[in-house]
């Protein structure tokens, strides 16, 4: 794994000279973790913060009935667990390999230290939690305000967004935990996928979905 290159290509250090970024790769620890395997526990001490270099993670949350919500999912190049770098307090969910992963590890007080001799990376990590506010924002509106089916919608709009804007997506996330994104339950999410396809709103093929009618989509 180039620490370098996924460093350059992350939102969080864009645009930081290359002087920095070889600051940041020296303090950046590689940690590989297995398919199903725990990255950290809600509760955990926040002594640092990671970023997915290969693979993909889950954050989420466990109910006192032992049920569980996807909060997020990243992939390359996203950091994940920063909240707690600046203040120290617990990680505030659990993290989870989804599948063979390679993660950079940033432990917390060397991290502060190049923060306060480089404020451009702070500079960058405001703007990426103000996202991550926004997408919070947006997910506790779906949630809270919109039934299954426009949640579904939403959630294939954007992220035909973030795949480039085409009208195809494919689904990086098994549906059992693209419905718990959405919060609801499986044979429930399946259910909506069959009346969408019978509608010509969307066509699936396995984890491809081709979005037909992209305007109805929008307005659910």
């Amino acid at each position: 794994m180039d620490k370098n290159k996924i460093l350059s290509m992350s939102l969080l250090f864009e645009g930081l000279p290359s002087d920095h970024l070889d600051e940041l790769t020296d303090i950046a620890i590689e940690k590989t973790y297995s398919r199903g395997e725990t990255i950290f526990f809600e509760g955990d001490e926040g002594n640092g913060f990671y970023m997915v270099g290969e693979g993909k993670i889950k954050i989420f949350k466990l109910s006192p009935m032992g049920k569980e919500h996807i909060l997020h999912i990243f992939g390359q190049g996203e950091p994940f667990g920063e909240v707690p770098v600046f203040h120290g307090w617990p990680f505030p969910a659990t993290a989870e390999a989804l599948v063979k992963t390679k993660t950079l590890f940033f432990p917390r007080t060397r991290f502060i230290q190049l923060v306060e001799n480089n404020p451009a990376i702070a500079l960058n990590m405001l703007a990426v939690l103000s996202l991550r506010l926004r997408r919070f924002a947006t997910q506790i509106e779906n949630l809270s305000l919109k039934e299954v089916p426009a949640r579904l919608a939403n959630y294939l709009i954007y992220l035909s967004e973030e795949q480039g804007g085409g009208d195809e997506v494919t689904l990086e996330i098994s549906k059992g935990q693209l419905a718990s994104l959405l919060g609801t339950i499986p044979e429930t999410l399946s259910r909506i996928f069959g009346k969408m396809s019978e509608e010509g709103l969307i066509k699936v093929n396995g984890k491809v979905i081709s979005l037909l009618d992209r305007p109805t989509l929008a307005e659910k």
